[in-house]
């Protein structure tokens, strides 16, 4: 199955070129607030993409998804997955998906280091093989621009209890944008981010096959 990866569009998604393939991947932050109208544009173009599915989480800056969980259920359109701590199977693929990181000022879908984050990273299921989180483990696809790492300590210790997972897929710190193998060499981690840091441009989409 070949997947197309993007994170941290933040209102900008229809700027990115789309590759073709069989699964379209959002790791979170595509909108920047509380504006319903942007949300429910975002949706319908994330759902007329021809990619046969497509699968959404929510970030810390998709604020109307923590305060107005039910209204934006019923947002999601037809054809595409939306997971908060949660799981659905494609094609045979065991996927989780999860919006939570570690506390940073006041977003949203945030919570404070140790067993707040850790509670919520052991309801991942042992035998997930594609996990979809916002946020970085600690020490990998997390680097900011000061140098810190700056990822979830418990999220990366409970990676390494997946026995099955192949392929971690967050966003959320944009200078850490990149493909980067595991030190296990048993998963792979990308950080999808779209939008950079540094500059006004944008990331490509990322593309596996998986």
């Amino acid at each position: 199955m070949r997947l197309v990866l993007v994170s941290d569009t933040h209102g900008r998604h229809e700027e990115l070129v789309l590759p073709e393939g069989d699964c379209l991947i959002h790791a979170g932050d595509f909108s920047s607030g509380w504006q319903l109208e942007d949300v429910a544009a975002f949706l319908q173009w994330f759902a007329g993409q021809p990619h046969r599915h497509k699968l959404l989480i929510a970030g810390n800056h998709d604020r109307c998804f923590e305060a107005l969980p039910e209204q934006m259920l019923q947002l999601i359109p037809e054809g595409v997955i939306y997971l908060q701590d949660s799981a659905c199977e494609l094609e045979g693929i065991r996927v989780w998906g999860s919006p939570w990181t570690p506390r940073f000022f006041d977003f949203s879908f945030m919570l404070s280091r140790g067993e707040p984050l850790a509670e919520r990273w052991r309801r991942i299921p042992d035998d997930v093989e594609l996990l979809i989180t916002h946020g970085p483990p600690h020490g990998l696809a997390d680097q900011t621009s000061t140098g810190e790492h700056v990822g979830c300590e418990d999220l990366k210790q409970r990676l390494q209890q997946l026995p099955q997972l192949r392929l971690h897929v967050c966003g959320h710190i944009h200078e850490g944008y990149g493909i980067y193998p595991d030190r296990s060499g048993r998963h792979t981690t990308v950080n999808a981010s779209s939008c950079r840091w540094a500059d006004p441009g944008l990331n490509p989409p990322l593309v596996l096959d998986f």
